[in-house]
């Protein structure tokens, strides 16, 4: 039994499954999980010393690479001058001017410290801005373990639901109402049906986290229409694609401006942070202003504003030209190894891209989760195996996507290239 087994082994006395978030569990897999005790640009190293090229960088944050020295030596700094205060400070203020500055379409932020607790807050809001209590979601997107997030459609999508989670009330399912992406006609029947009743619509505007779904600027244009001839709000839960496919993640991609943007990920640089923004007007609803109630002990941790400002600072518009391209030829690599590899073993998998995230498909590109086969995990699994025997780690589950940092520079790829062939 090797290092990685033992702790396994040994952790799932302590902690349920021997992990703090399913996905890392490498379940269906048949191995114990990497351990990693330590990481540097594209790279990590577990706790047997091997190392790996890591495609999946935390699931997204770090967009510079691990341990980029120039934000490490800023977070440094502010250890030494305390890392909680549960009062006010300047960082957060900091990092909301930057923001805003930035984002033109928000006049307001408030840090929280998830992206599940931002779009927890944003539901909250928009329900008390609008005095309405039903969301609508899409089948396939996303937002985080969300009581009423966590719901799947019962027998027929737009009507009644149900939770897809134990633990999940009923209740909570009554107000979510679910429909496919891209299905207009079927989003027109639900504002039909539930006539002055729907606060938003939440949408990933580039779903990530059931696959790569890219949607259309007509269908984004669709939502952003058709809530506002019903005096509902629009909520683009940018938690994954903001700051990653551009600065204004796919408002500023799109031109489609949200009527609240929930973030995450990238916005901390690597610590635990989330946010949304709005106007003014939807933003002053929230206490300490108005009737919705929202309060975290750890919100704007001096550490997370000082990690997000840094990591940032550093994402200009050639940074994300740069990134962009060394994905392109990241996915080339990968495609044509995928076709080549033990006699075309792999040759039904291909990988497609937008921006700096990427994804293993086995049918090209996909736009709605029913069109995902049900037995994708049956094609994963041999991957996964052959390529972490390779030093190459990719996220452990068919669904996610890959993410590419600025770390992945042109020795990385040079090194990606000699990995695969070897």
């Amino acid at each position: 039994m090797n290092d990685n087994e033992n702790l396994f082994k040994e952790s799932k006395n302590f902690v349920p499954g021997g992990v703090h978030s399913p996905v890392r569990s490498f379940k269906g897999l048949e191995i114990a999980p990497r351990f990693f005790k330590e990481a540097q640009g594209a790279y990590f190293t577990d706790t047997e010393g091997k190392n790996y090229i890591d495609f999946c960088m935390s699931f997204g944050p770090l967009i510079l690479g691990h341990a980029n020295s120039e934000v490490k030596a800023q977070l440094t700094e502010q250890l030494n001058r305390g890392w909680s205060y549960g009062a006010c400070e300047p960082y957060s203020l900091d990092l909301a001017k930057f923001l805003i500055e930035k984002i033109s379409f928000i006049d307001q932020i408030r840090f929280v410290n998830s992206g599940t607790e931002a779009v927890m807050t944003a539901l909250r809001l928009a329900r008390g801005y609008t005095k309405k209590n039903k969301i609508i979601k899409f089948n396939g997107c996303y937002h985080g373990h969300v009581d009423s997030m966590l719901i799947k459609a019962g027998s027929g999508l737009a009507g009644e639901a149900e939770a897809s989670s134990a633990g999940v009330p009923a209740g909570c399912a009554q107000d979510t109402l679910i429909l496919e992406l891209g299905d207009m006609e079927g989003l027109k029947a639900c504002f039909n049906d539930h006539r002055d009743q729907i606060a938003a619509i939440i949408v990933e505007p580039l779903p990530a986290n059931n696959g790569l779904l890219p949607q259309t600027q007509e269908y984004l244009q669709f939502l952003r229409d058709i809530t506002k001839e019903n005096n509902s709000l629009l909520i683009f839960d940018e938690v994954i694609s903001g700051f990653r496919v551009a600065f204004g993640g796919m408002a500023e991609v799109t031109g489609i401006i949200p009527d609240i943007v929930t973030y995450g990920k990238i916005i901390g640089g690597g610590l635990p942070v989330g946010a949304l923004g709005a106007s003014k007007e939807i933003m002053e609803t929230l206490a300490p202003l108005g009737p919705v109630y929202q309060a975290g002990t750890l919100s704007a941790n001096p550490l997370a504003m000082i990690g997000g400002l840094a990591t940032l600072s550093k994402m200009t518009t050639d940074a994300y030209k740069i990134i962009e391209d060394n994905t392109k030829k990241i996915v080339d690599l990968f495609n044509k190894w995928l076709a080549e590899y033990n006699n075309g073993e792999f040759k039904n998998i291909s990988l497609y891209s937008r921006a700096s995230l990427f994804w293993f498909s086995p049918k090209g590109e996909i736009n709605k989760a029913c069109d995902i086969p049900d037995n994708l995990m049956d094609g994963f699994y041999p991957l996964f195996h052959t390529l972490l025997k390779k030093g190459i780690y990719l996220a452990p589950n068919a669904y996610e996507v890959g993410f590419v940092s600025l770390a992945h520079d042109e020795k990385v790829i040079a090194d990606l290239e000699k990995r695969l062939w070897s």
